[in-house]
């Protein structure tokens, strides 16, 4: 756990001697920020719900940005044969960046909680839909963080990781939009493995198991990949 602790240390604080994170940060409370007001003051209801219906399309190309250094950046540079030369297994370095990823998330998240704060006051305000859609989120990012940090690890380009990873999370995100495109014999399937209808029950505060292990399955696909990657390099 101690490792585990000060890879997870590390790569937090790596997050922050870069611009790229205040830049993540910043478009991003900017985007959601100016949508959800808009519509907000536009149809007069005060729900979050159109807020959290941002969550799956910014994600999938915040989540990917945010990944996108874990592992290429150091492939690149060739620190992570240091790294793995040290008393770490590889599972443990995946975790560390793995939870450093999401931590950077719930850092980006927490301005976000002004909104239903300021909603309150001008309104009553259902908080059940407002905790199921922050849980969503959270299981959300923790999926696509699984998948950034798998692409971050196939790769010495950053920008590459961060194109392998946005194209994954991007299908994900529309895939249950497009099955007039899939045969009828698919349909239940190909339906299940689309984000969007999963987070989607989130965000109306229904908390369903099925949803929670669709996320989880895709953080453990992930990481899995991304150990096994991160094994045959070394």
């Amino acid at each position: 756990m101690k490792q585990l602790y000060h890879i997870f240390k590390k790569e937090l604080y790596a997050y922050f001697l870069s611009p790229i994170a205040y830049i993540v940060i910043t478009i991003f409370l900017i985007v959601t920020g100016w949508f959800f007001f808009s519509t907000f003051f536009l149809f007069n209801q005060t729900s979050l719900r159109n807020f959290f219906a941002l969550m799956p399309i910014m994600f999938s190309f915040v989540v990917p940005a945010v990944t996108m250094r874990l592992f290429a950046e150091e492939l690149n540079i060739g620190s992570h044969e240091l790294l793995l030369t040290m008393p770490v297994s590889v599972r443990q370095v995946v975790l560390g960046k793995y939870l450093s990823g999401i931590f950077f998330m719930v850092i980006t998240l927490l301005p976000t909680l002004s909104y239903p704060v300021t909603i309150s006051f001008l309104g009553q305000l259902d908080w059940g839909p407002v905790l199921g859609g922050y849980i969503g989120t959270l299981l959300l990012a923790s999926a696509f963080c699984a998948v950034g940090l798998f692409a971050s690890s196939l790769t010495k380009n950053q920008i590459i990781a961060f194109i392998i990873a946005m194209a994954i999370c991007f299908c994900l995100t529309m895939l249950d939009k497009m099955l007039f495109f899939i045969p009828s014999a698919l349909l239940g399937f190909l339906g299940y493995l689309g984000a969007d209808s999963h987070f989607a029950n989130f965000s109306k505060g229904i908390i369903d198991t099925r949803d929670i292990i669709y996320f989880a399955s895709v953080a453990f696909v992930g990481l899995y990949a991304t150990q096994m990657s991160i094994e045959d390099i070394t």
